[in-house]
């Protein structure tokens, strides 16, 4: 069974910092593509950041550049994003996913596989 736990969410004042940790099983982490996507109530969901199946390249969408950063653990079979700086902006509920091998385009929301349930974060003061 394919399963994604995402976890680390939480809330926090503007300008703070957490980290998000996915937990993978069920599939072969270590040679699949992962990303964070985001969803704000009452919004569709928005490519956050991705990461190739070694860790060797990384893609941020323009708003979180330089704040947040992805990583990936192959050996604990586990995806990470650490996220500074945060503003009220970035409260959503945060999703990990695979992207799909046969998909080109990073941030095509449609061209993952696997989803996890999420973790909230909410960034207010």
């Amino acid at each position: 069974e394919v399963q994604l736990v995402e976890s680390g969410g939480g809330m926090v004042q503007p300008g703070g910092s957490l980290r998000l940790s996915c937990a993978a099983s069920g599939f072969i982490f270590s040679t699949s593509d992962m990303v964070w996507v985001r969803q704000a109530p009452g919004q569709g969901p928005e490519w956050v950041s991705g990461i190739d199946h070694d860790g060797g390249r990384t893609y941020y969408t323009n708003s979180v550049k330089g704040r947040f950063t992805i990583s990936r653990d192959n050996a604990k079979n586990t995806l990470y994003l650490q996220m500074n700086s945060l503003n009220p902006g970035d409260t959503a509920l945060y999703y990990c996913a695979r992207r799909r091998s046969d998909r080109t385009v990073w941030s095509d929301t449609e061209g993952y596989d696997y989803w996890g349930q999420g973790t909230q974060v909410t960034v207010s003061s």
